[in-house]
């Protein structure tokens, strides 16, 4: 099986979560790949080169009643469900079904982004990828990532800070 690679010739799709970008007039640069099943955010940063600290996943979750809610987590990271809960005030944390997921933000999984989502949720950023120049985050569609500041999660999402994450 050869090596997958990123994709320079395929042109930047138009997803709910470009438009959102664009409606706000917030740069981007569009990343594509050849997506794997299960590949995540590890694989993405080692087709596209970039560091999987930079690389953010896209986490929708859901608290002990069922309201659902986004994570921002760096790639290489995990969430520590008991943490997040307890910073935001809820009595426990769990990640949503799949079709959930679906329901909630309008994107398959694997190509979850916060921008443009079918429902508003509340957003929570590891406090620490604020600390990074750039990140690479889901465009909207699987195997697309588009690279922006991190600041931008909190003006356009009102992304609260946390400080959730546990290594894999």
């Amino acid at each position: 099986m050869g090596k997958t690679v990123a994709s320079k010739s395929r042109r930047a799709p138009q997803t709910a979560a470009t438009v959102f970008l664009k409606q706000y007039r917030i740069p981007y640069e569009p990343l594509l790949y050849s997506y794997l099943e299960h590949g995540g955010a590890t694989h993405s940063a080692e087709v596209l080169g970039l560091d999987p600290y930079s690389v953010v996943k896209t986490l929708v979750m859901q608290d002990e009643a069922k309201r659902p809610l986004i994570v921002l987590m760096h790639g290489n990271r995990k969430v520590s469900t008991k943490t997040l809960a307890r910073q935001i005030n809820v009595k426990s944390v769990e990640p949503c079904e799949p079709a959930t997921a679906q329901k909630h933000s309008g994107y398959l999984v694997g190509g979850t982004s916060p921008f443009g989502t079918l429902e508003p949720m509340p957003v929570y950023i590891e406090s620490t990828l604020l600390d990074l120049p750039k990140i690479a985050i889901n465009g909207g569609q699987r195997g697309f990532l588009v690279a922006i500041t991190p600041d931008v999660c909190l003006h356009l999402l009102s992304a609260r800070p946390v400080k959730c994450a546990i290594p894999l």
